[in-house]
């Protein structure tokens, strides 16, 4: 009875079978690999476009251009067509051309980093900033040869040597500095007021021959100590700063120096100390006259400066050179920089 029970039932086998790698596979992967590869070698394809120049492309283009064709059926159908070297006529082919040239539009977004720069320095721009670069180490020289004659002048002569450590040159980026200081006992101004002494007046008669001698135009400042000086009705080391450099304007055009020279007189007061670590000291209260660079009607240094407008638009400097040339009567006509300077002439009045 058990074996008719059990011949009559079904046997259910079930295999299951496992997938690796989830849902689907891991092929997907294999084709986002080969996308993200794709785009990067599109992107830099379009970096290299953007790197490189128009004649580059060219160069490019000519390379995988065709560069010959024959008709011959033995030899490669290169340039030498199937022949040796040594045989006439072997290096050209009847039936080819040299090279294939395609005009391709210039780079849309710029041109290669140091090929842009080595052509814009080649082209045009080049000859401009040489000029210019000249006419700045001309007035470079005319600084120098200016600093060494007054400290010559002053140092021949005996009744100035007193004042040889109240004179200060030097040539800063504005241009010639030339300083009058006080020293401890030796003051170019009585205390709070703006009447120089003659010692102060002699030396800016040296001043003002140095400064005749030069076309630049001049900037006045005067400058105080970090003492405090007010009196009753407000004036103040403002008022004092601003009334010496008038003053010294006043002297140096008694000298002959054209009023038309002067850019800026202004007092600064004790704003800009010469010894910052001391601002009470007395050679804090100083006179400062600076022949500033590129200026004057007579300075060529000064033209330099319309070959800027060059970068904005070309041929720009050259028409306005041009109108002002045609605008300056002949009598005033640039002249040009000199390279010896004439050696300063000065009689020094003793008191």
């Amino acid at each position: 009875m058990a074996e008719e029970a059990g011949k009559g039932q079904t046997i259910v086998i079930k295999k299951i079978t496992k997938v690796s790698g989830g849902h689907g596979g891991g092929a997907w992967k294999i084709a986002y690999a080969d996308f993200v590869t794709a785009m990067m070698a599109f992107f830099l394809l379009l970096w290299l476009l953007n790197s490189v120049t128009q004649e580059q492309l060219e160069g490019i283009s000519n390379y995988f251009a065709p560069v010959s064709a024959s008709t011959s059926t033995s030899g490669s159908g290169d340039i030498l067509g199937g022949k040796t070297i040594t045989e006439e006529g072997a290096s050209e082919s009847s039936t080819s051309r040299d090279s294939v040239t395609v005009d391709l539009p210039p780079p849309k977004a710029g041109k290669g980093s140091a090929d842009a720069q080595s052509e814009g320095e080649g082209s045009g721009g080049g000859d401009g900033d040489a000029s210019a670069e000249a006419l700045k180490e001309a007035e470079q020289e005319q600084f120098e040869k200016a600093k060494e004659e007054l400290e010559e002048t002053i140092e021949a002569n005996p009744n100035m040597k007193q004042l040889k450590e109240s004179l200060l040159i030097d040539n800063t980026p504005e241009g010639l500095r030339i300083q009058l200081v006080d020293q401890d006992g030796l003051a170019m101004f009585p205390s709070g007021g703006a009447d120089m002494f003659l010692h102060t007046r002699r030396l800016l008669e040296l001043v003002a021959s140095a400064v005749l001698a030069l076309p630049q135009k001049l900037a006045v400042s005067g400058h105080t100590d970090s003492v405090p000086f007010r009196s009753d009705n407000g004036y103040s080391n403002w008022e004092l700063s601003s009334d010496r450099a008038n003053s010294t304007r006043r002297v140096l055009q008694h000298f002959k120096v054209p009023e038309k020279r002067f850019s800026r007189v202004v007092g600064k007061a004790a704003t800009e100390p010469l010894l910052p670590d001391d601002p009470t000291h007395a050679r804090n209260r100083r006179l400062s006259i600076i022949l500033l660079r590129g200026t004057g009607d007579a300075n060529p240094a000064s033209e330099a400066n319309l070959e800027k407008d060059n970068d904005i638009l070309p041929g720009l400097g050259d028409i306005k050179k041009r109108q002002l040339e045609e605008q300056r009567p002949p009598a005033q006509a640039v002249a040009p920089v000199q390279t010896q300077q004439p050696r300063l002439q000065l009689q020094i009045q003793t008191q």
